[in-house]
């Protein structure tokens, strides 16, 4: 029988990345594993589906080859399923995996399980997000219990490996011709006995705290961008590194600008004198203002572009620039008098052969060109 195509049996695009692929594999596993559907012989061909599907696309090689090639390419490489080996050696490259899906932090696979990672929002500025800045935040996170620095024994007291697991924390349990990998009964994962836990942190080992840290913001960043702190995500096990602490940049709206890239956005208002003779008018900057000349006849909404006022890069250094976008102002509150005197000037604009308002001009003759062409 043909094999299925490994995308579709992950329910993939081809364009998937890597952390697709992982949580897609984690999904199914979880759902398919046959220590979750014991006796039931289709999920367990799932799993196998699902595992070699894994097995191709998580591999960069692997992955190339069956793209250009399909299976053809890659016959042989899955290794375990086609030639009956079980589940015996083939949780090679999946403890990562199973580690997450079924507990134990991994102990019988890699040995201790690294600290996770963490993300935290943090909401900036316009002119902290262009500028740099150094701000503290606060962040929950599991550290190392100081009383028992890790062990979850009282003091005094002494850690036990666990009898039924030999302090793998799993134990393995034949299930037709597979062999499944079970957590621990006896001490659920942790591969250890505690006869007198620690009391501060109830036997974990671990307690959570709030740290206090200073994240350096480079000038420039933009929404969506992730600062990394190495080792300040939560505590590993004993014995294994702690996680990272990712820092994700939103930004607060502005009341003036707004931002696209590293270019800036404002609108300024424009004063019907200033329009039709010309002009200069103040537009603000993130570092002050600059005088903007405006030519006679300026229509509403014409953008004016202020080299080198947007925002530098923070990638390529480049200096973005800002445009200026003018709206035409209509006055109002008017007197009597000023009434009289726009009348007038009106009368003097509707003078047989004058050019004053060519846009208006030429929307009118395309009303009449319709209008006639209608009623043909």
């Amino acid at each position: 029988m043909a094999k299925k195509d490994y995308y579709e049996v992950l329910g993939l695009s081809r364009t998937a990345s890597e952390d697709e692929i992982k949580r897609a594999y984690k999904k199914f596993a979880m759902k398919y594993h046959p220590d979750r559907n014991p006796g039931d012989a289709s999920a367990e061909e799932k799993f196998k589906e699902i595992k070699e599907a894994y097995e191709i696309l998580s591999d960069a090689q692997k992955r190339s080859a069956y793209d250009q090639f399909g299976h053809a390419g890659v016959d042989g490489s899955a290794g375990g399923f086609g030639s009956g080996q079980g589940f015996g050696g083939g949780f090679g490259g999946f403890g990562d995996i199973f580690s997450d899906i079924f507990g134990g932090g991994g102990r019988g696979f890699n040995g201790p399980r690294p600290g996770d990672d963490l993300e935290y929002r943090l909401t900036l500025t316009l002119e902290q997000a262009v500028n740099g800045a150094k701000i503290d935040i606060q962040v929950p996170r599991r550290e190392v219990c100081d009383a028992c620095h890790g062990t979850g024994a009282a003091d005094g007291s002494s850690v036990e490996t666990c009898p039924t697991c030999g302090g793998l924390g799993k134990v393995r349990v034949q299930q037709g011709f597979f062999v499944v990998e079970r957590t621990c009964h006896t001490c659920h994962g942790k591969g250890k006995i505690i006869k007198k836990p620690c009391s501060k942190c109830h036997g974990e080992g671990f307690v959570t705290r709030n740290k206090t840290l200073t994240v350096s913001i480079p000038a420039g960043v933009d929404e969506g961008d992730r600062i990394r702190l190495s080792g300040q995500g939560e505590a590993g096990d004993v014995g294994a590194p702690p996680g990272d602490l990712y820092v994700r940049i939103s930004l607060q709206p502005h009341a003036i600008f707004k931002r696209q890239g590293d270019t800036l956005f404002c609108e300024m208002p424009l004063s019907f004198t200033t329009a039709a003779l010309g002009g200069e008018i103040e537009v603000p900057t993130l570092d002050g203002r600059v005088n903007l000349k405006i030519p006679a006849g300026t229509q509403t909404g014409r953008k004016f572009k202020i080299a080198g006022k947007g925002v530098k890069s923070v990638r390529s250094g480049r200096q973005g620039d800002l445009i200026c976008q003018v709206h035409l102002e209509t006055p109002v509150n008017l007197t009597n008098e000023q009434q009289d005197l726009l009348r007038q000037f009106e009368a003097s604009l509707s003078v047989k052969g004058a050019t004053h308002n060519p846009k208006s001009h030429s929307w009118l003759d395309s009303v009449k060109s319709f209008i006639n062409d209608a009623l043909k």
